[in-house]
């Protein structure tokens, strides 16, 4: 019966096929992978399955539940739309990493214990890192190491944090996190790193815009959202992610209104709306968590949706700075329309996705009285419809033209966009079948009189600050500094270290150790002996005054017969005799 069988276990084998499929037909491969993935995940009944012992521990490498099947959903669905996007791409390796990350990512998802959690979470980081590294430039390169780096931290976190919770609790299942202590924190800790939390969210701007045109696509979608499933799974109600979730939104606005480039824009962006979903995982409350879970299932369909949009600028013109961009809108129409649909869902605007999923959460916060909380996610909706939903179309397709004449980007590329701006839509003006697939009921309507007319005015007033601040909004050709210069200015300076430390000592070893001990004991193995038994004789002569050239003739021609062993029977009873004098001194 294949009703059981994980969908990890699909897309992480069919991977190993792809370099057997040639020319369409690989396309159309790893098309149907997802969307077969997709049909196995509706038909999966609740409860647990495929387990296997490890170690003295039940493994669990399936447990679904509703909350496993809503992320399974969204997971298999955004992969079919950027298997779609990719259709021009024959590129192996891409194909191979993409199939990899995304089936570990399901791994994650319908995982029912922490081991077998961590063995799919060190999976995603591996294969995420090729869809980095396969653009094959420095800038990916560097980004690439620096990625992976901060990931073998996150994973150590969490490994130190899993071993520790096992020597108190005994058990490996991952349920709520009901107890507070170190290992329950560096679970949390190695979490937050894949949720890009600050400090440790500049990986993510650093690492995704360097990403290949589908690489950006599909890498929006995975880590941060599998770190938010793992959220509201294990921490539901930890009231320091409130903390945490309303300085995210803050903080990725600021740096998406600093930003130049397209790409690193969205970036920035990402963490801003994940600051919404790890806020409401701190609520806790049912409906903030439906809000979480509502919002990243409509957040990886938009954000997608913006990706495909600079991806298909990048892929049509070769650049994706603001400053190199603009006037696009002449050749690229279609282009535009579907990125506007993403900019309008992803600043919540009526009659988008992002509308029905963000309020829940913002209600949620209203529900329980936090009311500077409230304040906070306001503040950063109007933010987003700054930096998202009118700087990045702004500024790429409008603004000063550049004279850009690419022309519209190929037909699998629209076609992918325009089912991600469906949906974008369908589940804005139709939320319910969103809303009946959440963890708990819902019992919500988006489409109140008073939220639709302050959520316009909300985004009629950051327009206008837009437009009446856009001299002050002009990009440049600026870098602007986030956390990561600790750690590639760290980095150069624990090398550094490192190098005048421990490669010091060792230069100073081999002076001393090497070169000079060993080298005097190396002489002396060689002709030690020989000088020794010369030492008496030079005494006697020079006694005798036998001076200067007739004495360095003497010393030659001793010392030429005792390496040939040719020297009279006398002197060698001497040295005997005098050899056994000292020792009985000794003695």
């Amino acid at each position: 019966m294949t009703s059981n069988v994980p969908p990890a276990a699909l897309l992480i084998l069919g991977a190993l096929l792809v370099p057997f499929f040639r020319g369409k037909a690989k396309s159309y491969y790893v098309i149907l992978l997802p969307a077969a993935a997709f049909f196995l995940i509706f038909q999966l009944e609740p409860g647990s399955s495929w387990h296997t012992h490890f170690f003295g521990f039940d493994l669990t490498f399936l447990r679904v539940d509703k909350l496993s099947k809503v992320f399974g959903y969204i997971f298999t669905l955004n992969a079919f739309a950027a298997f779609i996007y990719a259709f021009y791409l024959k590129d192996n390796t891409q194909h191979m990493a993409a199939l990899f990350y995304i089936g570990s990512s399901l791994g994650v998802v319908f995982a029912g214990d922490l081991v077998s959690l961590y063995f799919f979470w060190e999976g995603m980081a591996v294969a995420s890192t090729f869809l980095i590294l396969a653009r094959k430039t420095v800038k990916a390169q560097a980004a690439g190491m620096r990625y992976i780096m901060v990931h073998v931290f996150g994973g150590l976190c969490l490994l130190a944090g899993i071993v520790l919770f096992i020597s108190e609790t005994g058990s490996i299942a991952f349920n709520g996190m009901g107890d507070r202590n170190l290992g329950t924190y560096l679970i949390l800790i190695g979490f937050l790193v894949n949720a890009a939390a600050p400090p440790f969210s500049a990986w993510l701007p650093d690492a995704y815009p360097e990403a290949t045109v589908t690489g950006g696509v599909i890498l929006s979608a995975y880590t941060t959202k599998t770190a938010v499933y793992t959220l509201v799974r294990g921490f539901p109600g930890w009231e320091i992610l409130i903390w945490i979730g309303c300085i995210m939104t803050i903080y990725g606005i600021i740096y998406a209104l600093l930003e130049n480039d397209a790409r690193r824009i969205l970036a920035y962006s990402i963490i801003n709306q994940v600051g919404f979903m790890i806020t409401g995982v701190g609520i806790g409350t049912m409906m903030s968590l439906n809000g979480t879970v509502a919002h990243a299932f409509c957040h990886i369909i938009y954000k997608a949706l913006l990706w495909m949009s600079a991806g298909s600028v990048l892929y049509m013109t070769g650049k994706s700075k603001c400053t190199d961009l603009g006037g696009l809108y002449k050749t690229m129409p279609w282009t535009l329309i579907f990125g506007a649909v993403g900019a309008l869902s992803i600043s919540a605007f009526p009659a988008t996705s992002g509308f029905t999923s963000k309020s829940l959460i913002i209600d949620g916060a209203i529900h329980e009285h936090l009311a500077w909380a409230w304040l906070v996610l306001e503040i950063a909706s109007a933010g987003v419809f700054l930096h998202a939903g009118i700087k990045f179309p702004y500024f790429v397709f409008f603004a000063k033209d550049k004279g850009l004449r690419p022309g519209e980007t190929n037909k699998s590329m629209l076609l992918a966009m325009a089912f991600m701006s469906f949906l974008c839509i369908f589940l804005g003006v139709f939320p319910r079948p969103l809303y009946n697939i959440l963890p708990f009921p819902v019992h919500y309507n988006a489409y109140t009189f008073v939220h639709v007319i302050s959520q316009l005015q909300l985004l009629i007033f950051s327009a206008l600050v837009f437009f009446l601040f856009l001299p002050l909004l002009k990009r440049t050709e600026t870098i602007s500094i986030d956390t990561d210069w600790f750690y590639r200015k760290g980095g150069r300076l624990v090398y550094q270290i490192m190098d005048l430390g421990l490669n010091g000592i060792n230069r100073y070893s081999d002076r001393i150790f090497v070169k000079g001990v060993a080298g005097i004991l190396g002489r002396f193995a060689r002709d030690g002996i020989a000088r020794l038994t010369l030492l008496p004789f030079v005494t006697y002569w020079y006694l005798k005054g036998i001076r200067y050239k007739r004495l360095e003739i003497k010393k030659a021609s001793l010392y030429y017969n005792i390496e040939r062993g040719v020297i009279p029977a006398g002197i060698g009873a001497g040295m005997a005799a005098l050899f056994l004098v000292i020792i009985f001194l000794l003695s």
